[in-house]
């Protein structure tokens, strides 16, 4: 990736051989990092080395009349005044400056302080625009102009207001194997942003089941982004899940492609143990018949703290455990407390943030003994 900021921007580090040494790099620290648990090769799965981010933020800076994007310093000291990004996907990139422009031309940029983008693979891109006062009725005439001028769908924000200027979403194509599925990404909620990446996520977790048969549970499930394509590979999906908007937009994916046979619940995981071993009754559950379901295998991919000792205790009784997760160290915790009962057969690194210390970590584990 040529990026003229390189050295400068805190987004990315540089790295003299490219793309290729920075992936290097993060092979050798997971794999000296999983070798207690795991001594076979680790399957790597690549990125494009640019112009493979779909959800992206930057700071607005004003400088006299003048506005710009802006990122961190690399020494977290002060910012970066940029024009470009080598991350962001061709719509994104090719809209930043049109933005910044019609953002002049129409007068909205008064107390903006943000910009946040989120595209499609087909360039459907909703803007949130982030403000320190409140939005009027002639901003919102003004936003319809740009949105219309632009092509775009815009949201404004500032302290208790959500504007919506057409639509509040984008709909993304993801392409897994010979298959193809549909989702709905609503603005300011949890998606993935390299979708080439987690297309090769979906299809290795999908594979490392290909073993097992009937019915699946699945925890942190979001907005069903693995939910929807494992329903192909069960007779019935349980999914629970937390965040009420990510439910509501699981179970939107869930008809929006034509599958039927999920149930998805509004639960945390200590709450839903607590109903399957009948310690205490919900409303939420009141309409699933959990003795129909014929659980062996569950799925996990849960946010930054890992899962910690309580859920993996609960997962230890299934199995065959499939763990996808966004942070090595706590899936490093997390493994010292499955691998008592479980053992890792197969493990994945997907480079879903090139150019950062962040990897996704992809783990089976099977329960001893089978």
């Amino acid at each position: 990736m040529n990026c003229k900021y390189f050295s400068e921007c805190g987004a990315c580090r540089v790295y003299e051989d490219g793309y290729e040494a920075q992936l290097n790099e993060k092979i050798q620290i997971n794999k000296e990092r999983f070798t207690p648990y795991f001594s076979e090769e680790i399957s790597v799965y690549k990125s494009l080395d640019a112009h493979y981010r779909a959800r992206s933020e930057f700071k607005i800076w004003h400088t006299d009349d003048e506005i710009s994007y802006a990122m961190n310093h690399i020494d977290k000291k002060g910012v970066v005044l940029i024009n470009e990004c080598p991350q962001v996907n061709v719509y994104i990139g090719n809209l930043m400056p049109k933005l910044l422009d019609a953002i002049k031309v129409h007068a909205v940029g008064f107390k903006l302080f943000g910009a946040d983008f989120l595209s499609s693979s087909s360039g459907e891109i909703v803007v949130s625009l982030l403000y320190h006062r409140p939005l009027d009725e002639t901003w919102q005439e003004k936003a319809k102009k740009i949105a219309q001028e632009l092509g775009i769908y815009i949201i404004g924000r500032s302290r208790k207001q959500k504007v919506v200027i057409g639509q509040d979403y984008v709909t993304e194509t993801l392409h897994v194997k010979s298959d193809v599925y549909r989702f709905k990404y609503i603005e300011n909620s949890f998606t993935q942003p390299n979708p080439r990446v987690n297309e090769q996520m979906i299809a290795w977790a999908s594979n490392k089941f290909s073993d097992t048969k009937n019915d699946l549970l699945e925890l942190y499930c979001g907005a069903g982004n693995f939910t929807i394509p494992f329903a192909k590979k069960f007779n019935k999906v349980l999914a629970t899940e937390i965040s009420k908007s990510s439910i509501n937009a699981a179970k939107e994916n869930m008809l929006l492609n034509q599958v039927e046979n999920i149930e998805f619940v509004r639960m945390s995981v200590e709450d839903f143990v607590g109903a399957l071993d009948g310690v205490r009754e919900y409303r939420r559950m009141k309409d699933i018949d959990i003795n129909s379901y014929a659980i062996h295998s569950v799925f996990v991919d849960p946010p930054r703290s890992g899962m910690g000792e309580y859920s993996c205790k609960f997962v230890s009784r299934y199995d065959h455990i499939v763990y996808i997760s966004c942070n090595p160290l706590t899936l490093l915790d997390d493994l010292k407390i499955l691998s008592q009962t479980h053992t890792v057969t197969d493990m994945a690194l997907f480079d879903q943030f090139p150019y950062t210390h962040h990897v996704e970590m992809g783990v089976k584990l099977t329960k001893k003994g089978l």
